[in-house]
């Protein structure tokens, strides 16, 4: 007889989201962790990066007071406490989590788990077995071939939260969304910082209108960044790094920095663990699973940054949830990876859901889509803030929106409801009518849509 109705390894987010579920639906739960609870997001991803972000934001705000006509002295970042704020924040949402896992009656399971047979987990000699074992590794920081992250001089985004200085210089490798939040960070704190990036635009995964908006801001911010450029390599020493690149022509050059991070993306948690032994496919790691997040093998499914797709902690939640729900038999809908809502925290922050346009075009046909991009010139709270950038659509001609593209500070905060204008295949006209507080970023959703539904107010029409 199986120990748990369902037995997790990991209790990164998808992995403990989906315990809290399934106990919530009165299955009794084994989860297993080497680390803490919480997992990547909570203790080295999402939450610590957001609050050096916000760290950094109050850093700008006192350097720039005057133009707000508040008189006010900035004296530099005090990294130590700055640690201890981030720390603190962390702190307090890990205890909590604790206590509401306990709470839930969950059984964690200390220690390194290998799948050891047919959702069988072995943690220290001890074996744990679950009607329905589910796979939640989670991801470690990836690097390049012959790249060799040494912790002191070149490292990764887990090394960089606990850095106790503010380096003079950085070297980024990598422009997508780690590597510009990085930078985002280490200029506002007074780095001189330089982004490398082996493709066309920064962050490459979003639409390309918001990469070239992004691109302007830290332009702007003296934020460098050298696109189409692929690194080759990097010398140590003691003043430094000194990093060779190429370009698109293929001419060589060098950088040198105080230090080098390496943001080339994460990889998943899987080798070693004995997946493979059981049954489950993988392909360049990554566990490969149906619209289910089933592996192939009964009874054993796959959550998070270990399945293909949006690396996102939010996505590993409601994969989790989803999970929990599917083994509990409620037949859950599937997740629409495209309706997923996507966030760069950077200065200003980028924030998108659906397709862009360039992924419309390619699916629907030029012919039938349409665009149209609201300024946040126009927009009264933006100019509170000081803030620019635009709300950009992109529906089918006559149909749904079908993507949702933001760019200017904190416009991360409406990705809420571009989500719902998207998972519920609104229509411009759906959204015209709907009341928007004034003045509030939120407002430019509102005009946007009446811009597309063809009765704009404060834009041109």
């Amino acid at each position: 007889m199986a120990d748990f109705d369902v037995l997790v390894l990991g209790a990164g987010s998808g992995g403990y989201a989906c315990a809290l579920r399934a106990a919530q639906l009165g299955l009794s739960v084994g989860l297993i962790e080497k680390d803490k609870v919480g997992g990547t997001c909570l203790h080295v991803g999402c939450i610590p990066t957001k609050a050096l972000l916000h760290a950094a934001e109050v850093a700008d705000s006192a350097r720039e007071s005057e133009q707000f006509g508040v008189r006010a002295s900035f004296e530099g970042i005090d990294v130590p406490a700055v640690n201890d704020y981030k720390d603190g924040v962390v702190s307090r949402l890990y205890k909590g989590l604790s206590g509401l896992i306990k709470g839930r009656g969950i059984t964690v399971i200390e220690g390194a788990g290998i799948v050891t047979g047919p959702r069988e987990v072995t943690v220290d000699g001890t074996v744990h077995t679950g009607k329905n074992l589910v796979l939640a590794s989670g991801s470690y920081p990836r690097s390049l071939p012959g790249l060799e992250i040494d912790g002191e001089q070149v490292l990764s985004s887990e090394h960089a939260l606990r850095l106790e200085r503010v380096p003079e210089s950085v070297i980024v490798l990598g422009g997508g969304v780690i590597g510009c939040e990085f930078a985002s960070v280490w200029r506002s704190f007074g780095a001189d910082v330089t982004i490398i990036e082996a493709l066309p635009h920064l962050v490459p995964a979003e639409d390309e209108a918001a990469s070239k908006a992004l691109e302007r801001a830290f332009r702007k911010r003296k934020i460098g960044f050298r696109l189409n450029t692929r690194f080759q390599g990097v010398e140590v020493g003691d003043n430094g790094v000194t990093v060779t690149v190429t370009d698109a022509d293929g001419k060589e050059s060098t950088l040198k920095a105080d230090l080098l991070l390496v943001a080339v993306g994460r990889g998943p948690a899987t080798d070693g663990l004995g997946y493979e032994d059981l049954g489950v496919t993988l392909d360049r790691g990554f566990v490969v699973t149906d619209e289910r997040c089933r592996t192939g093998v009964e009874g054993v499914y796959a959550v998070g940054d270990i399945v293909p797709g949006l690396q996102l902690a939010h996505r590993g939640f409601q994969q989790g949830i989803f999970v929990a729900e599917e083994i509990a038999g409620l037949d859950p809908q599937p997740i629409d990876e495209a309706g997923i809502p996507r966030v760069t925290y950077s200065h200003p922050e980028v924030a998108s859901v659906g397709l862009d346009e360039a992924a419309a075009r390619e699916k629907f046909g030029d012919d039938d889509v349409e665009t149209v991009t609201y300024d946040l010139g126009g927009n009264g709270k933006s100019q509170i803030l000081k803030t620019q950038g635009f709300v950009k659509l992109v529906r089918r001609k006559d149909g749904p929106v079908v993507g949702v593209h933001l760019v200017g500070d904190r416009v991360g905060e409406l990705i809420g409801e571009a989500q719902l204008i998207y998972n519920w295949e609104a229509y411009a006209d759906d959204v015209a009518p709907l009341v928007h507080a004034h003045p509030t970023q939120n407002e430019a959703l509102g005009e946007a849509h009446l811009a597309l539904a063809g009765k704009p107010l404060h834009a041109h029409s």
